[in-house]
């Protein structure tokens, strides 16, 4: 039984035996914790592992189901976190060498704490690029986390350690952030599915922020079934963050296996249709086939946006980091320093362009989801490129990696859209597409989501590569 949850079993599947005494919890966690060990020696997903404290909240389950109580429902269920969660602890990284001088956490963030009242156990802490401003899932200070189908490619980032746990099946959930598309480009590039909700949707406290109007954080899973069930365990406001105190539970795991017949769906044209290699296009026309979309809708003013996206971006993010910058700039990775000091330098009258656009821009987008309620695009150009791979051909112009790899998420996560990123296992490599839908309206893209899934359209492949 064991070894079967070594082998990919769902959190769904393991929630159910555990709840059933059919294996205990603690049986479970040493599985994941031995297959941690065994594989990522290879992948570098982890930065911590928290077993002593695994092992006595898998205790605490077992008890709890032997006294005949719920254990919830993730009962038993193994994940970890990007390491800007707080973890009680474990000084709370950020990715940085910087932050490892920090005291440790006294208190684990929100969603670590509603995770683990659902039953869930956190195993450890995963590699993700430095102060969350990354694209590739390489860290100049822990090493790379690896792409589970290709371990001598990218995993993605800035939530790569997150994408590469779940996509090598080390883990059945991970938490990750997504500022730019950090949650959407490691699901592309690992193969699984990933959940970037509504700006203010999940709580972000106690968690190390990178551009506090832009960050959300979210969960990543092998199936539509497990991004749900860990989404439905965070939901809820927290008056611990100041753009998460609105929004009751809506829970969406009854709701995901709705019939699809009913959506309006559409592809998003234009600029979402431009930038890509081959296997992009091809991952969105399998989508669009199998959904049966023929209308196309265009974005508008979408280069600008991720323009503006970028502006945002470099200035708050800076503003944060002034005081480590001055002071020790030789400890950041290079790359990160110094797009944070030019961010410092940016005009103010730039920044306040920028600000009224993204409103205008909302404001357009919200227009169109009231004549659709799906937005069909590419989550990144391409398949995971080779680690340490710096530039690629785009339309014939050689382009930056780093920089271009989330050229299709940063108009999305600009203004705060809900997004499921979507695997298409192509071969070698997969490669995700977004479900884009209106503030608030998961569960249509959920809904979305579960349906391709059950159509064989989408699907998180085996790891191959380790």
């Amino acid at each position: 039984m064991t070894q079967a949850v070594g082998k990919g079993w769902s959190a769904q599947e393991i929630a159910q035996a555990v709840a059933a005494r059919k294996i205990s919890a603690g049986d479970v966690v040493e599985a994941a914790l031995a297959r941690i060990a065994r594989h990522d020696t290879i992948l570098n997903s982890f930065t911590d592992v928290t077993a002593k404290r695994a092992r006595a909240r898998a205790r605490a389950v077992d008890t709890a189901i032997a006294a005949g109580r719920s254990a919830g429902p993730l009962a038993g269920v193994p994940f970890a976190v990007k390491n800007l969660f707080d973890v009680e602890g474990l000084a709370t990284r950020a990715g940085s060498k910087i932050n490892r001088a920090r005291s440790p956490a006294p208190r684990d963030a929100t969603l670590i704490e509603r995770l683990e009242a659902a039953g869930a156990v956190l195993v450890g802490a995963l590699n993700m690029g430095e102060y969350a401003y990354d694209f590739t899932g390489e860290n100049v200070h822990d090493g790379p986390s690896r792409n589970p189908h290709d371990v001598t490619r990218m995993s993605g980032g800035s939530s790569g350690g997150s994408g590469s746990a779940v996509g090598g099946g080390l883990v059945p959930i991970a938490l990750g952030s997504d500022t730019n598309g950090s949650i959407r480009v490691p699901s592309s590039f690992c193969g699984i599915f990933g959940l970037k909700p509504t700006f203010g949707r999940l709580s972000r406290a106690r968690s190390f922020p990178f551009v506090f109007s832009l960050d959300h954080l979210g969960p990543f899973a092998r199936s539509v079934a497990d991004l749900a069930l860990a989404y439905d365990a965070m939901q809820g406001p927290d008056g611990d963050d100041a753009a998460c105190t609105t929004r009751a539970a809506q829970p969406v795991t009854p709701l995901i296996a709705q019939e699809i017949g009913d959506l309006r769906i559409a592809l998003a044209g234009g600029y979402f249709q431009t930038h890509l290699f081959p296997e992009a296009v091809e991952a969105v026309s399998h989508v669009a086939r199998a959904l049966d979309v023929t209308r196309t809708v265009e974005i508008p003013e979408a280069a600008r946006a991720r323009a503006a996206a970028y502006v945002i971006t470099t200035t708050e993010g800076a503003s944060l980091h002034l005081d480590r910058l001055r002071k020790q700039p030789d400890n950041f990775d290079p790359a990160v320093r110094d797009r944070l000091i030019a961010g410092a330098m940016v005009p103010a009258p730039l920044v306040d362009r920028a600000q009224k656009f993204r409103r205008w821009y909302r404001g357009e987008m919200l227009k169109i989801f009231e004549t659709i309620d799906v937005l069909i695009a590419p989550a990144t150009p391409c398949v995971a490129p080779k680690l340490g791979q710096t530039t690629f051909v785009l339309d014939g112009v050689e382009l930056p990696v780093r920089a271009n790899i989330g050229i299709h998420t940063q108009p999305i996560s600009f203004i705060g859209l809900p997004v499921v990123a979507v695997p298409v296992p192509l071969q070698p490599m997969p490669i995700g597409v977004q479900i884009i839908t209106a503030p608030w309206r998961e569960d249509v893209a959920l809904r979305v989501a579960y349906a391709l899934e059950q159509m064989g359209v989408v699907a998180s492949p085996a790891p191959r590569g380790f």
